[in-house]
């Protein structure tokens, strides 16, 4: 499939749209009695700190809602006042907050069921309304949708869409696309339906065995067992890693999808020599803004003389994730919370660890004085990082 000119097609079609409605004032006034906060508002004002009676709270320069999120949110409010009697479903979550997922169904937006970790179309039917979440959707999704006739809305993060550029351009030159990123992530699934060859690595450890066999060969069995639900069909590592592409999951870790870059550039010099590199190997800079700002931000945070972290967003968020991993590396004690309703009865906090397991903590806000580091992924309303801040002076008051 030319997943390029389908998308082109797509976007011509009256069917498509990508930008909003008309009805962006009210939106606007919407969301932000729904989601901001004059408490967030308050800190920010005073330099990002606020101290009440025992407790201090340092708040990142960078959280929360990103532009391509609130676009996102937008147009799907949007959407519902401009279709206000047709159905209208969403492909997954618009984005990975709980709160903001739940409000959506609260204006009868619904969300495709799946059944057995596939997703269950045949509920929706000619003339629907389909809106595409802030990650993106597969072009299989596309053309089903499309095929039945449905009017899509388009909320793609435009960084999102860049990637998609990127291994569309490696499509083009023959290389294969490695992509820094969770195989099963919704904008990873979407970004690698639009490339041609490609493979997914999580971390710096699988792009280190990567390049290890580029450089040395080794056990192909093994290497496709390893990667067996992270390849595109057919992968042959003898074969398709002559010529590499780096693409990435727009909310990974940007420093290690540097590291992973450089790694392959590396590689492929090594093997093929300076006059050969371009010819095997490509790179754009397809790392998400908002994503670095949020990461710099906490980098900088921690740097305070922190007791405890709280880091606001929800569970299967991967750029939340990664700030909760800078906390855990400093050795902060740190608690990853999707919303106020983790907190309590008493003082005690139910939390995400880096392992995706739930753990409950008592006694989780110690006595006297503390200073307490906030951020929140760029998924999370103001409204609810001001809910748990609020939370922890009361309990710290009571």
């Amino acid at each position: 499939m030319d997943t390029k000119a389908f998308k082109r097609s797509l976007q011509h079609s009256e069917n498509y749209h990508r930008k909003g409605f008309g009805h962006q004032v009210e939106v606007a006034t919407q969301l932000q009695s729904e989601y901001q906060s004059n408490l967030v508002q308050k800190i920010r004002e005073n330099n990002y700190t606020l101290q009440q009676g025992d407790v201090t709270i340092y708040l990142a320069k960078a959280f929360g809602f990103c532009w391509g999120v609130e676009r996102a949110v937008a147009m799907a409010y949007e959407t519902r006042q401009h279709f206000p009697q047709e159905r209208i479903w969403i492909t997954n979550e618009i984005i990975h907050n709980p709160s903001v997922n739940q409000r959506l169904r609260e204006m009868q937006v619904g969300f495709i069921p799946v059944e057995d970790g596939k997703k269950d179309f045949s509920i929706v039917a000619s003339g629907d309304v389909v809106i595409l979440p802030a990650f993106g959707a597969s072009v299989q999704e596309m053309q089903l949708l499309n095929d039945k006739g449905c009017t899509i809305v388009d909320t793609t993060c435009p960084w999102v869409s860049k990637v998609w550029n990127t291994v569309e351009k490696h499509k083009k030159g023959e290389h294969t696309s490695i992509i820094h990123g969770k195989y099963n992530h919704e904008e990873t699934l979407a970004t690698s339906s639009f490339a041609g060859k490609y493979l997914i690595v999580l971390n710096l450890a699988q792009a280190e065995y990567v390049a290890d066999y580029i450089l040395n060969g080794g056990d192909k069995n093994e290497f496709l067992a390893k990667f067996s639900r992270a390849c595109s069909a057919g992968f042959d590592p003898d074969r398709d890693l002559e010529r590499v592409g780096i693409a990435n999951q727009t909310t990974m870790l940007k420093s290690e999808t540097e590291q992973i870059g450089k790694l392959f550039e590396h590689t492929m010099l090594k093997k093929y020599g300076p006059i050969e590199l371009n010819d095997h190997f490509q790179s754009f800079n397809t790392i998400c803004d908002a994503t670095q700002e949020r990461q710099d931000a906490m980098f900088e945070l921690v740097e305070e003389k922190l007791d405890l972290m709280v880091v606001i967003g929800g569970f299967n968020s991967s750029n939340t994730t990664h700030l909760q991993e800078i906390a855990v590396e400093r050795q902060i004690p740190s608690y990853h919370i999707d919303s106020v309703d983790r907190i309590g009865p008493g003082n005690r906090v139910e939390h995400r660890q880096l392992s995706g397991d739930l753990a409950l903590t008592e006694n989780w806000l110690p006595a006297g004085a503390i200073a307490i580091g906030v951020t929140s992924g760029a998924s999370t309303p103001d409204k609810v990082v001001a809910d748990i801040i609020q939370n922890i002076f009361d309990i710290k008051r009571s």
